[in-house]
């Protein structure tokens, strides 16, 4: 055995000893709720396709069309040749629906961050980041060259008294959130946070994944950066910079994620354009999975749903995979969450609520919920 399978086989052993090891489950996905594993029809409560729009017949056939129309590639960087009529409609769209001058579509949403914040800070400036943003927002960060500092969650205190002794010691600063947190499903504090970042001559860039379509709109004066995706409530795939038109011409010659990568397939993009259809088209449907998720939370007597996104916290890794397990021999798929994704001691079940399920179904797993905890 060469040393490099001897290094692979050590850390996968320690990964066992801890439950901390991954591995992919083949699982297919049957409509807008369901899906199948290990010969199994489950319901399902992991998915972050909130409104169920990858499955959506009108966005599917807009795929196909857009298949037929420019094929199942873009061919290359879109400074290149990759530039496909959709993008522009997709771009506009986004910066209408988010009240900016301009948008730019990247390939996804980790591709979006580790581009976006190296493009607008470096060597010299100031990063500080809510400690539980998303990992895609640290990598970008920490690829900066900035100084990088990290502000405790939603703490308004901590980041003004980082503002007050930090701050001016730099060039320029950058503060990094959630909108929504992935992992806990609350919400960024964001008019105070801007408050602050005016106050001291920062720029607020909010990673608003997980709310876009779903969550009611940001105050485009509050948030001069607002990031997102094309993946979760779109049902597409891809992410986007809703900015004002200087920054995403900067960005379209300085990010190196979007200058030195293949544009998103024609499919995805027009996808995208016609989730947003959708999603105008019937706004009050796009908040039943905040409804879900409430009820699931009243049902339990957990803390109110700010999100479509409900963490069941339990502590230790094993643990919280055996609850899994035990919600999986009843018919439900729900993934434990282990470190590093969460903070160690905080393993979880991490339930996610679609506009698809039903009371019912919301009814039922509240019940496997209660009688798979430890």
């Amino acid at each position: 055995m060469s040393s490099l399978d001897q290094f692979a086989h050590a850390k996968l052993a320690d990964l066992d000893a801890k439950s901390l090891r991954r591995t992919l489950k083949e699982t297919r996905r049957d409509g807008a709720v369901h899906a199948w594993r290990d010969g199994r029809r489950l319901l399902s409560f992991c998915d972050n396709d909130y409104l169920n729009l990858s499955q959506d017949a009108r966005v599917k056939q807009a795929a196909i069309a857009a298949i037929e129309s420019h094929g199942t590639g873009s061919g290359a960087s879109r400074l290149v040749t990759g530039n496909h009529p959709l993008y522009a409609t997709l771009e506009a769209r986004l910066a209408a629906l988010k009240g900016t001058e301009d948008a730019i579509v990247f390939g996804s949403g980790y591709l979006a961050n580790i581009g976006i914040v190296p493009a607008l800070a470096g060597k010299g400036d100031l990063i500080l980041v809510d400690e539980l943003a998303h990992a895609c927002l640290n990598a970008g960060a920490r690829l900066s060259g900035a100084r990088v500092v990290p502000f405790r969650h939603n703490d308004l205190g901590h980041l003004t008294d980082l503002l007050a002794t930090e701050r001016t010691q730099f060039r320029h600063c950058m503060i990094l959130i959630d909108r929504v947190y992935s992992m806990d499903g609350d919400l960024a504090p964001v008019a105070a946070i801007s408050a602050l970042a005016t106050a001291h001559d920062a720029w607020l860039m909010s990673d608003d994944a997980h709310g876009i379509g779903v969550m009611p709109k940001e105050d485009p004066s509050l948030v001069p950066l607002q990031m997102g995706t094309l993946s979760k409530a779109l049902g597409s795939y891809g992410g986007y910079l809703c900015a004002s038109a200087p920054i995403v011409a900067l960005l379209r010659s300085r990010a190196r994620s979007f200058v030195y990568t293949t544009g998103l397939p024609p499919a995805s993009v027009a996808a995208a354009i016609a989730a947003l259809d959708v999603i105008e088209g019937d706004p009050e449907w796009a908040t039943t999975p905040v409804v879900r998720a409430r009820q699931f939370t009243r049902l339990l007597n957990l803390p109110h749903a700010e999100s479509p996104i409900v963490p069941v916290v339990i502590g230790e890794a094993d643990a919280a995979m055996a609850a899994s397990e035990r919600l999986l021999a009843q018919g439900f798929l729900v993934t434990a969450i282990r470190p590093p994704t969460v903070p160690a001691g905080t393993a979880r079940l991490r339930i996610t609520f679609s506009a698809g399920h039903s009371e019912a179904d919301v009814l039922a797993l509240a019940d496997a919920v209660r009688a798979a905890l430890p």
